[in-house]
């Protein structure tokens, strides 16, 4: 049976996503090797790219072809990397009225490190103005926009702070947008600590689409996801994705990793998604891949889809953006995004047999 996930929301008709957070200039090196300490790599290209949740997914979104309204929320600073994001939005018809800059820090930005070989990438971040970032701004009762997507949780230094009522001041931003009407969905970032039961935990009761990878998912829920041989542990994979539910999400866990993903809703129906084929020589890189995936489900929920065509359609956004190292310069408009399914095929379903 199929499973729908949107309804309609309360109050005016809605559309749009605005997405806030972390606003960040990637600086992309693609080296010949990742080394050891006191040795040296070579750089053998640089690129400026798109960085964070808010910005690569309404970029992506945007790129997809997406005709519903991009909103961007957040704070850069009064600099050439802060104007150059600004500029990039306009270029992709992103609303700006609401990503304010700043004299007080700088805009945020990362080296992101990727070994030509494998693809894999090292995260060197500046947080600068996104650390000054609370949501204050926002009022939500203007807005008309579907969906709110605030990334990451961890990485907004503002946000993470307490809040006697909700736990946090990002639960109490998320509170804010769904009291208004909005769809609230959250991504983290991925770090090795035990952080996320105090900052990430408070903010599920009001979030209605968790959009994770299986390490973040592992942190939260408190279960391991892989195997010590790295292999996928979907028995655990389901508990997680169940135990997050219970936490508080109101509609929908979505937990994504090289393998493909998998979703469970809150009347507990699940859905697998096995990622593509994608050959090796054709990965220039994994960053952003997390975020086009996102865009992916974003797309499909605003738009009602079934959830099983929003999985498909997400993987098929994250194996596109592999064809770049920056975060959102390998997607393309969405048939040519899904045409990648048939050009590559896709990996053996990761549903276990009952």
């Amino acid at each position: 049976m199929a499973v729908i996930i949107s309804k309609p929301n309360k109050g005016p008709s809605r559309a749009g996503v605005l997405a806030a957070g972390n606003w960040i200039v990637d600086e992309v090196k693609l080296i010949d090797t990742y080394p050891t300490v006191e040795k040296l790599a070579n750089i053998q290209s640089q690129t400026l790219g798109t960085g964070g949740a808010p910005y690569n997914v309404l970029v992506d979104l945007s790129r997809l072809g997406a005709t519903f309204p991009l909103l961007a929320a957040g704070l850069v600073g009064n600099d050439a990397f802060g104007e150059r994001i600004q500029a990039d939005c306009q270029a992709h018809k992103i609303d700006t009225r609401l990503l304010k800059s700043t004299n007080k820090a700088p805009t945020s930005y990362t080296d992101v490190m990727t070994e030509s070989g494998n693809g894999r990438r090292t995260f060197f971040h500046f947080r600068g103005a996104n650390a000054l970032w609370d949501g204050s701004d926002l009022d939500f009762s203007r807005s008309k926009a579907k969906l709110l997507h605030l990334g990451y949780l961890l990485l907004l230094d503002a946000l993470d702070q307490p809040d006697k009522k909700y736990g946090t001041r990002g639960a109490a931003l998320l509170a804010k947008a769904q009291d208004a009407g909005l769809r609230t969905s959250v991504d983290v970032i991925t770090e090795d600590s035990d952080r996320y039961a105090k900052f990430v935990v408070p903010a599920l009761k009001y979030t209605d689409y968790l959009i994770v990878n299986e390490l973040e998912a592992g942190k939260i829920s408190g279960f391991k996801i892989r195997q010590t041989d790295g292999t996928l542990d979907t028995v655990s994979l389901r508990h997680a994705a169940g135990a997050l539910l219970q936490m508080g999400i109101r509609e929908l866990v979505v937990i994504h990793f090289p393998e493909g993903a998998f979703a469970r809703t809150r009347k507990g129906e699940d859905v697998w998604q096995s990622s593509l084929r994608v050959p090796q020589k054709q990965i220039a890189g994994t960053a952003g891949a997390g975020d086009a995936f996102a865009a992916g489900v974003l797309f499909g929920l605003h738009e009602g889809w079934e959830l099983a065509k929003c999985l498909q359609t997400a993987v098929c956004v994250a194996a596109a953006s592999l064809s770049e190292p920056g975060c959102t310069s390998g997607i393309k408009p969405l048939a040519t995004c899904l045409a990648l399914q048939k050009k590559f095929g896709v990996r053996p379903s990761l549903e276990p047999a009952d």
